[in-house]
């Protein structure tokens, strides 16, 4: 299909989206794709252009439909922080290729909206972070925070999201903190997980599930790895969190009830103590939650169990 040379810029550009769209969700590589030529997109809203962007990205073969785009000429004029990207590493000695590894985790993400979009532009800051170890290692030192400026950048440009700020500013934090679910290893403490569960919030859910899109290495077994990390991480934030929710079993200033009670100094003994209280209660033998009382009544009752003359 031509375009007739007097169709405006705004038709041309939606045009080009909507064949990207058709390959993203038939999957389909026989649909025709037409270069806009020298496109101004001067004038259309990024607006104009979400429903159908908004399509592609969360369909099944997205890549088909960024390849699409590319192919077309509007993803240069459109994100050019993400044609950026294309051909962007050798993509075997020094580093994958970035564009190759951006459709891979598009794709292989949960297609909600926020994921996907911020899956499209985790890695943008990497073209203007790239660094060389004396070794020859690669090094993309701070990309995220790069990367989330270069989106606000690209925003205040499009307003693609600019009726969304919930949406526009989950990507935006999920393009910032994309590396920290991958740095978790077994070794953190139980309060380094729930600081980690605390400062990623309400995000949480998308941010683990991007961290597992964003596993695209080839080896089967560094990938089973990877993920099983993830989701070891996920496993111990619900834990932590259930356990931080139960009541305790014990009022506040039952310390103090048992160290007046038996002129006991604040010390190991007191700990024990009351740890030997809640183990009781969760046993069944005594009930919890009562007043600092009863338990000091019971400590009374069986003093030589609680380690008291």
């Amino acid at each position: 299909m031509t375009l007739a040379p007097d169709q405006s810029n705004k038709t041309r550009a939606v045009q080009a989206v909507a064949r990207a769209v058709e390959l993203a969700e038939a999957g389909e590589s026989n649909i025709e794709v037409v270069a806009v030529g020298d496109l101004d997109l001067e004038g259309l809203k990024g607006t104009d252009l979400r429903p159908l962007l908004d399509r592609m990205i969360v369909a099944k073969h997205a890549d088909l439909g960024l390849d699409a785009l590319l192919t077309a000429g509007v993803l240069d004029r459109l994100l050019p922080e993400v044609q950026a990207m294309v051909g962007f590493g050798d993509g075997e000695w020094r580093h994958k290729d970035v564009w190759k590894h951006t459709k891979q985790v598009v794709t292989q993400a949960v297609p909600r909206l926020n994921i996907r979009w911020a899956a499209l532009f985790h890695d943008i800051g990497k073209v203007r972070t790239r660094s060389f170890g004396d070794n020859g290692e690669v090094h993309f030192f701070g990309h995220e925070v790069v990367g989330a400026r270069m989106f606000d950048k690209l925003e205040k440009r499009q307003r693609f999201f600019s009726s969304e700020e919930t949406l526009r500013d989950s990507i935006r934090f999920l393009v910032l903190n994309h590396l920290r679910a991958g740095q978790y290893d077994s070794h953190w403490t139980d309060s380094a997980v729930r600081r980690f569960h605390k400062e990623i919030g309400e995000n949480l859910d998308d941010l683990l599930c991007l961290s597992r899109a964003d596993i695209t290495t080839k080896r089967a077994i560094k990938k089973k790895k990877g993920i099983a990390k993830i989701n070891e991480l996920a496993t111990r934030i619900r834990d932590l969190a259930e356990l931080d929710a139960r009541i305790p079993p014990l009022p506040k200033g039952v310390g103090n009830e048992l160290m007046t009670h038996f002129k006991l100094p604040p010390s190991r003994l007191l700990g024990d103590i009351k740890r030997a209280l809640e183990a009781a209660c969760e046993a069944g033998e005594i009930k919890a939650n009562q007043e600092s009382g009863y338990y000091v009544q019971f400590v009374a009752e069986h003093p030589q169990r609680f380690g008291l003359k």
